[in-house]
């Protein structure tokens, strides 16, 4: 029998890192005809999306879940889950045909995981989600850390990171490592990190080749982007269609899209200045529009759509008849179909790493207005470092329990917004120039095929 080796992926919950994982998982199997992967779905909302995608050599187990009805902790729901993983992973490997488990691929935020890895004596990979720049900051200052420097607190000084060419600021860092109350968490992810045998991370050489050239000690493989190439809806319905319908209306180039990903959305004074913003600029837009969550939700809580007659209340009186002709505010947006149609000439994002690399991929320029997590990095990182975007702002922030750290203008929206839509021709070409080598880095000769390349060498030498 031909020699197989299974590999067992770890994704955290909720579709920020599902689908990248999977887009992984789908990137390997076609690659190489000798893997067969076992995805261990934490999260079974998204049962119908995994079920479809199954074949033989990719499978998806989904993990009970927790019996706590209240939300636990994402450290908690891990240990809960160890167990859950060990049988999972032993139920697979107790079949003699089976081909023989070669790795864990573990998310970057479920790197307790490896403990189980280690258990049954194979090597863990971390599925890093975010940019190579974002990994190298992370393993610094957790180094810086544990030598008890946290000079990175204080609000004055620019911190001298390998993975970036320029001082970064400390309106750039994430709040993991700026708030002392999450020390414990940043401690144990640092440390995560660090114990990992190789880090899989969803960028790409050409993109970020300061980062790669930073790591000596870590052995890394960008082989991203993994994206969806070719971007159909996988719940596509009327909502869609009509999105899609609008666009093709719409002259090439000429709509501002506007959309914070999953966990986006705005109180009612930011969404009037937004409002006044697009009113005011004449610009034909596209506006993915999102309900907050309860105030006293937790933190995992996600937006969800206001009904159509909810608009009227939120928006500025007579916002919606003023615009009718050149805009449209939406719920839920099909953002990979939206940025990959011609009429779409500029994206307002919040730089999760996910939309940076597809905005790339499909030539939309940013204006970057990040919410939370790394997204204050990625737009440093664009703007500043890869003069790829423009700002709306780069120090936005939206605190978990204390909510944004400002209000900001309507004057500074619509300046974004027109610097975005009138961007000079070098930052345009730039922007090109990257979108090609990001369908281009995959193919033969192009640096992502090679680390994957390595990447499977290196699996198959372990059975």
């Amino acid at each position: 029998m031909k020699k197989a080796a299974r590999v067992v992926f770890i994704p955290s919950p909720g579709v920020g890192h599902l689908v990248p994982t999977i887009e992984f998982a789908k990137l390997l199997i076609n690659h190489d005809e000798r893997l067969w992967i076992s995805v261990l779905v934490m999260d079974t909302t998204s049962a119908a999306y995994t079920e479809s995608l199954a074949s033989q050599r990719l499978q998806f187990i989904n993990l009970p879940e927790s019996p706590s009805k209240s939300e636990p902790a994402m450290t908690s729901l891990l240990e809960q889950q160890k167990p859950h993983v060990k049988q999972a992973v032993s139920n697979l490997i107790s079949d003699d045909s089976a081909p023989a488990l070669a790795a864990f691929v573990v998310d970057m935020f479920c790197t307790t995981m490896i403990d189980v890895a280690k258990d049954l004596k194979v090597p863990s990979l971390v599925f890093f989600t975010s940019g190579l720049a974002f990994l190298g900051l992370m393993l610094h200052l957790h180094t810086l850390r544990e030598q008890d420097k946290t000079h990175f607190r204080e609000s004055q000084t620019h911190l001298l990171i390998p993975s970036f060419a320029n001082p970064v600021p400390p309106t750039a860092l994430p709040s993991l490592v700026l708030d002392k109350d999450w020390d414990p968490i940043f401690l144990a992810y640092g440390a995560g990190l660090k114990k990992a045998d190789a880090i899989i991370v969803n960028s790409f050489q050409e993109l970020e080749s300061r980062a790669v050239s930073s790591f000596s000690s870590h052995a890394i493989y960008p082989v991203g982007p993994m994206l969806n190439p070719n971007p159909k809806s996988h719940f596509q319905d009327d909502n869609d269609r009509d999105i899609l319908d609008w666009l093709d209306s719409q002259p090439p180039s000429s709509v501002v899209f506007l959309c914070f990903g999953s966990k986006g959305s705005f109180g009612e004074d930011q969404v009037r200045e937004i409002a006044r913003a697009l009113q005011d600029s004449g610009l034909r837009f596209l506006w993915s529009l999102r309900k907050p969550p309860p105030s006293d939700s937790s933190f995992m809580a996600m937006p969800s759509d206001y009904l159509p007659s909810d608009f009227v209340e939120i928006l500025p009186p007579g916002f919606l008849d003023r615009t009718a002709g050149i805009g449209k505010v939406i719920g839920w947006a099909p953002q990979a179909q939206i940025l990959a149609h011609p009429a779409t000439g500029g994206f307002v994002s919040h730089c999760g790493w996910n939309s940076t690399l597809e905005s790339i991929y499909f030539g939309v320029p940013i204006a970057t207005w990040p919410l939370y997590a790394e997204q204050q990095t990625n737009a440093f990182l664009l703007v500043r470092e890869l003069n790829m975007a423009v700002e709306i702002a780069l120090d936005y922030r939206v605190q978990f329990m204390a909510g944004p750290n400002t209000l900001l203008s309507a004057d500074k929206i619509q300046n974004g917004i027109r610097n975005l839509m009138d961007m000079d021709l070098d930052t345009k070409k730039r922007v090109k120039e990257m979108s090609e080598k990001s369908r281009t880095t995959s193919l033969e000769g192009g640096c992502s095929h090679s680390y994957l390349g390595r990447l499977i060498d290196y699996i198959m030498n372990q059975v």
